[in-house]
């Protein structure tokens, strides 16, 4: 007996050293013992402005390289095509209009950081889940997604109440306004509207006061004060707001104190990579999660010096450089502290190019490649289908290409797996887990229907056929494109959700995107057999889709979207906002 003992333990002893043998190396192990995070999101970035996605004029050398080295997905899905919906989903893994951050009205996005909407403070973004899990998390750059409730420094929407814990940048978005060279950009047809309102309320009231003194017309001089006094106020009441856009919404903050107001767009570039790169080397010795959110390619485009004129497309062109030039910075600040096989890395854009956005003959928009429409439109790819590259030495397979649909809402539960976290069970996740997928241990993404929204409205629904391969897609409603075949709605700035600037189809127009991507030759019964049984199936899953959505309060409503003087950031005694602690320092 004891002979059989000694035999079992020498058995059992040799296993064990094979098993340990046989492990494999801290990379693979580093799955399931959280590996730092850095997410870089582009703003209104084009899928046809990267080298790697066809681009062969604008050079991006370091996100080419994130692909070479990594993963890269060609049908990777913005689940709104705006920033603040698109971005709301990026961080909660939900559709937009499920936490209230889809519009009904043309107000899209968050319109003033002295708004009082924004993400709504019971919604659970995956950094809330890293931070509960021990990361370190920080936010470098735009967040849009609101700042106040209903005090000047209740800060229920800011980032470090959605579980960061440390962010710098702009609490609103750049626009042109933020530049005092640049034509003023913010709700510009409206602004031009309330100008002459004024213009012609004033010149009644001149007219009615000179015909009084004239004697030309009979009107008492209180009610000629009244009037004067209308004007007056009618004038205050907006360019109170819109008189003063580049100290209300161009501001920097860092945690909850405003840092600069009106924001130095001079050097915003460059403390954003300070402050990014100081992050990383801060947190080297923990895991981390670093959102670094561009300001590049929005417009107005800051660029600085050294990068201007250096591309073949103008400005917009030299803006997309700076920014790869930025990722290369990163990318050599990880690789330098040591941190490449435990760091996975993620590159992508919150939307498609903004087509209509030109100065003169100036373009200052992007471009989405074969992919018709852009910014602002729900259906159409070139609005949604964006950039999308994984990076993890070791661990994901580096020069591969999936072309399976995944969405930006799968960033979501992606990151909390590998952070060790468990998924919110109170509420519907619409992202589902990439990483088999960018493995290579799944052979198709997890997602069957993806629903495709501009504002609350669905315009379209996309079908992922496994076992034909093929990728339907059903538009139940397409902008009104001007002029007509232009691929844009130049005459508004903006293609709208609803309306007379809309068509609606029944039945809706069918395309098949593994045949079609460029979506031009919409399927019919007469050349697609099966067109019957695939919009019954679409509709069956538009119905289903529809029944998982319950009421919540809108947060981009006329009220939330107004400017409210009692919730604008202030650095100074409201209404003398500003500061330059940055100078200071």
């Amino acid at each position: 007996a004891s002979f059989l003992l000694l035999c079992f333990r020498t058995s059992l002893g040799i296993l064990l050293i094979f098993a340990l043998l046989l492990q494999p190396p801290l990379t693979q192990l580093s799955i399931i013992t959280q590996p730092n995070i850095v997410l870089l999101m582009a703003d209104d970035l084009g899928i046809g402005d990267v080298g790697c996605y066809g681009n062969d004029t604008i050079r991006t050398p370091n996100i080419d390289r994130l692909a070479k080295e990594g993963v890269k997905l060609t049908q990777h899905i913005a689940a709104a095509p705006l920033c603040t919906p698109s971005r709301a989903a990026f961080l909660t893994g939900r559709y937009p209009l499920r936490s209230g951050m889809d519009a009904i009205n043309n107000y899209r996005v968050i319109f003033w950081n002295g708004g009082s909407g924004g993400l709504p403070p019971n919604e659970t973004t995956f950094a809330k889940i890293l931070q509960q899990q021990g990361y370190r998390t920080g936010l470098i750059g735009k967040w849009h997604l609101g700042v106040n409730c209903e005090s000047r420094d209740d800060h229920c929407h800011h980032p470090l109440n959605h579980g960061f814990d440390y962010f710098y940048g702009m609490p609103f978005t750049l626009v042109s306004d933020c530049q005092t060279t640049e034509t003023p950009e913010m709700d510009r047809a409206f602004r031009r509207k309330l100008w002459l309102s004024t213009q012609m309320i004033g010149l009644i009231t001149l007219t009615a006061a000179l015909g009084r003194i004239t004697g030309l017309i009979s009107v008492r001089w209180k009610t000629l004060t009244c009037l004067a006094g209308f004007s007056l106020l009618f004038f205050l009441s907006w360019f109170s707001s819109y008189g003063f856009v580049r100290y209300w919404n161009c501001i920097m903050m860092r945690n909850n104190e405003v840092t600069e107001q009106p924001m130095v767009t001079d050097r915003t570039t460059s403390l954003i990579l300070r402050e990014s790169i100081s992050f990383i080397e801060r947190n080297k010795h923990k895991p981390f999660l670093l959102f670094l959110s561009f300001l590049h390619s929005h417009t107005p485009l800051l660029t600085t010096e050294k990068f201007l004129g250096r591309s073949s497309h103008g400005l917009y062109g030299d803006n997309v450089e700076e920014m790869d030039w930025m990722v290369g910075q990163v990318l050599d600040v990880i690789d330098k502290e040591g941190l490449e096989n435990t760091t996975l890395v993620y590159f992508a854009s919150d939307h498609g190019g903004w087509l209509e956005r030109q100065e003169g003959k100036r373009q200052l928009g992007g471009w989405n490649g074969i992919y018709k429409g852009g910014k602002a439109m729900g259906g159409w790819e070139g609005g949604i289908r964006v950039p999308g590259i994984f990076r993890w030495p070791g661990v994901l397979p580096a020069g591969t290409v999936i072309d399976e649909p995944t969405s930006l809402m799968d960033i979501y539960p992606t990151v909390v797996h590998l952070a060790g976290g468990v998924l919110p069970q109170d509420r519907i996740i619409d992202g589902r887990d990439l990483l088999p997928l960018l493995r290579g241990t799944a052979e198709h993404s997890e997602h069957e229907f993806l629903f495709h929204y501009c504002g609350v409205h669905l315009h379209a629904v996309r079908w992922h056929q496994k076992d034909s391969g093929a990728i339907w897609k059903a538009h139940y409603t397409t902008p009104v494109f001007h002029p007509p075949g232009a691929g844009a709605c130049y005459d508004r700035g903006f293609c709208p959700c609803f309306g007379e600037g809309v068509t609606h189809h029944d039945p809706p127009l069918l395309f098949d995107l593994s045949r079609d991507p460029s979506e031009a030759k919409p399927l019919s019964p007469d050349n697609e057999p099966l067109f019957d049984t695939v919009i019954r199936k679409i509709g069956g899953a538009r119905e289903e889709h529809h029944r998982t959505l319950t009421p919540v309060p809108e947060q981009l409503s006329l009220y939330n979207a107004v400017w409210k003087p009692w919730l604008q950031p202030c650095c100074g005694t409201f209404p003398f906002c500003w500061c330059d602690k940055e100078d200071d320092n």
